[in-house]
């Protein structure tokens, strides 16, 4: 969240630098628009004009990428949230207020809040988190990790485990070799698998 809050400072730093630059640029290019002759006055407004359009263009692209790009994704999110919610989920409200969810309505809920159960009616707009929802979501993720990391884990254990069998098999068939060898001359006998 802080990066954020650096990136907007220093692009409205950029900018204002941005302008303050043109403005000097342009005050200079009037002045060797007077001293030009008249034809090749136009030529060089229209370089003073085009070095003057570039750099706004490019900082409101950067303006677009680094504030309202994101805010745009965060209202859509929030607005997606505001019409999923169901009976039982636990919300926040703009104001703070902390409840869980008894009925929905079309554009209003009506939520119990405290330890005597006070019913409010709000409007969906002022809800700005569902606890139950965030939950549910990290959850989700840790179980996928989880499962993620038990996969490998597992496949990597049961190499591990493979190899150990291997290696004792051949060691206790070594140790039977050797016990025939010197008891009796006794046939080998093969394991079945």
């Amino acid at each position: 969240m802080k990066m954020k809050k650096y990136l907007i400072s220093a692009t409205a730093a950029i900018m204002t630098a941005s302008a303050a630059a043109m403005m000097s640029m342009s005050a200079f290019a009037e002045d060797a628009v007077q001293t030009t002759e008249a034809s090749k006055s136009s030529g060089s407004a229209a370089g003073s004009l085009l070095s003057l359009i570039v750099p706004l263009g490019i900082m409101f692209a950067l303006l677009y990428f680094i504030a309202i790009k994101p805010q745009k994704k965060r209202d859509r999110e929030l607005k997606e949230m505001q019409q999923s919610l169901q009976v039982g989920d636990e919300i926040v409200t703009g104001g703070g207020i902390v409840g869980i969810i008894v009925r929905t309505g079309e554009d209003t809920v009506v939520i119990e809040t405290g330890g005597e159960r006070h019913k409010l009616r709000i409007k969906t707009w002022a809800i700005t988190q569902n606890v139950t929802a965030d939950e549910r979501i990290k959850e989700a993720r840790a179980a996928a990790a989880s499962k993620k990391a038990d996969g490998t884990g597992l496949a990597s254990a049961k190499l591990v485990d493979d190899d150990a069998d291997e290696e004792t098999k051949k060691s206790k068939a070594d140790d039977e070799e050797v016990s025939d060898e010197n008891n009796s001359p006794k046939p080998l006998k093969k394991k079945k698998k």
